[in-house]
């Protein structure tokens, strides 16, 4: 269905899980302040930060709603929370308190619904916080063999990536969801508590038959992993199993058996490689666990809706070259 012409009143709240955000939420929600176009309302679901973040926030914005969970539920439980309980908008626009909005982004989010209506999803350009010239991605792809990143991370901004167009999936750092759909789908899975949840919850809005879409005009600046370390163990641990967990639960039969081969020796490059850095044994246990919960995913598969499968492998990235670029540049970053 088409969304209206009208975006002067973009029917968007935006949602921030923060977890010891400090700074950065601060500026973000500055960021959010200033927008040329207001969202409808702006959450903080603090998850039992330490930081003194969650009262400064109550102190400098009140117009905030400040949703405090008590605990760390973890990324994934926390969107739910608040797409359930929250959220009484169509669209709900998920910002990561490292990911520093520009003044037009919700305008442009709005405007790019309009303009490219009937998607579930929709990704941002972001860009480095540190040296804007450089991008931090322009959607999430993801390869058969199991392995998802972001498109055009660490490369040079140029007039290639102004182009919207179809992704796989968004990066839920900052995305734009229709809330409906998303919670048709299960909402994010929270065994997953975070890292690769958006590319999961993405396979199965795709394995539904939706769409996802990239917006190179709404932009944000992102840090990226500020709270829990790019390569800390807690960042590796959670990226290893939740990538063979995101694999065997959603990926359509005929394409898992074809490329289970190529699933079972990424893993095992994986671990060769992280041996290097001294993190083997955090990779060990991410595999074993990720083993341990595959009744549980497997028992999830059977529930998900395949309606066009194809909708989601065409979307795919294919192709050994392009999984190898991506890779030498994680690496190198």
């Amino acid at each position: 269905m088409a969304e209206p012409a009208d975006y002067r009143t973009p029917p968007i709240s935006v949602v921030i899980v923060n977890w010891n955000g400090g700074r950065f939420l601060l500026r973000v929600l500055e960021a959010l302040q200033g927008q040329s176009r207001r969202p409808a309302r702006v959450v903080v679901v603090d998850n039992g930060s330490t930081d003194g973040s969650a009262e400064m926030v109550a102190r400098a914005f009140p117009a905030v709603r400040l949703r405090l969970s008590g605990e760390n539920l973890g990324f994934a439980a926390a969107n739910n929370l608040a797409l359930r309980e929250e959220v009484e908008t169509p669209w709900a626009a998920l910002l990561n308190p490292d990911a520093v909005p520009e003044p037009d982004w919700i305008e442009r989010l709005w405007q790019g619904v309009c303009a490219h209506p009937g998607c579930s999803a929709y990704g941002c350009r972001m860009r480095r916080y540190d040296d804007p010239r450089y991008l931090d991605g322009t959607g999430d792809c993801y390869h058969p063999c199991g392995w998802g990143w972001r498109r055009d991370y660490g490369v040079v901004e140029d007039e290639a990536h102004l182009q919207p167009g179809e992704i796989f999936t968004p990066c839920a750092a900052a995305a734009l969801y229709r809330r409906e759909d998303v919670l048709a789908v299960g909402g994010f899975d929270e065994d997953f508590f975070c890292y690769f949840e958006d590319v999961d919850l993405g396979f199965r809005l795709r394995l539904a038959g939706k769409r996802c879409f990239y917006l190179p005009d709404a932009i944000v600046r992102h840090v990226g992993s500020a709270t829990t370390g790019r390569r800390s163990d807690f960042a590796v641990y959670h990226g290893c199993r939740n990538l063979i967990w995101c694999w065997w639960k959603n990926m359509p039969g005929a394409v898992l058996w074809r490329h289970l081969p190529a699933h079972l020796l990424f893993n095992l490059l994986l671990l060769v490689t992280v041996l290097r850095n001294g993190q083997g044994r955090v990779v060990l246990r991410a595999q074993r666990d990720a083993l341990g919960g595959l009744p549980r995913m497997l028992r999830r598969r059977r529930r998900l809706v395949r309606r066009q499968d194809e909708t989601a492998t065409a979307a795919m990235t294919a192709g050994w070259r392009p999984l190898y670029r991506a890779w030498r540049e994680r690496c190198r970053a």
